[in-house]
């Protein structure tokens, strides 16, 4: 049996293991945001957001308010990717104890 808790684990380990994944959720934060804005933010080409939001979307983390738009698709966490970022911040903390 699976629970929830487990789940979340898988995503945050999932963004984690990935210095993009990590560095554009924390980017987005409460925010949101347009890709360039996240690539400035956190220091990641344009080019590479682009796959990190895809892959992002792909596991429920990310969503796109305005998928319809060519250009300028804005970007925010779902409750999940909320989630994920608390935990990521939770054990940032513990890293500098």
């Amino acid at each position: 049996m699976v629970n929830e808790g487990d789940e979340l684990l898988k995503l945050v380990s999932y963004v984690k293991i990935s210095k993009y994944r990590e560095k554009t959720v924390k980017s987005i934060g409460e925010n949101v945001k347009i890709p360039t804005k996240i690539a400035k933010d956190s220091g990641i080409r344009t080019n590479h957001i682009s796959k990190v939001l895809s892959e992002l979307k792909g596991k429920e983390i990310v969503e796109c308010i305005n998928e319809e738009a060519r250009k300028g698709r804005l970007y925010r966490l779902t409750s999940t990717g909320k989630e994920v970022l608390d935990n990521i911040k939770d054990i940032d903390e513990e890293d500098k104890e």
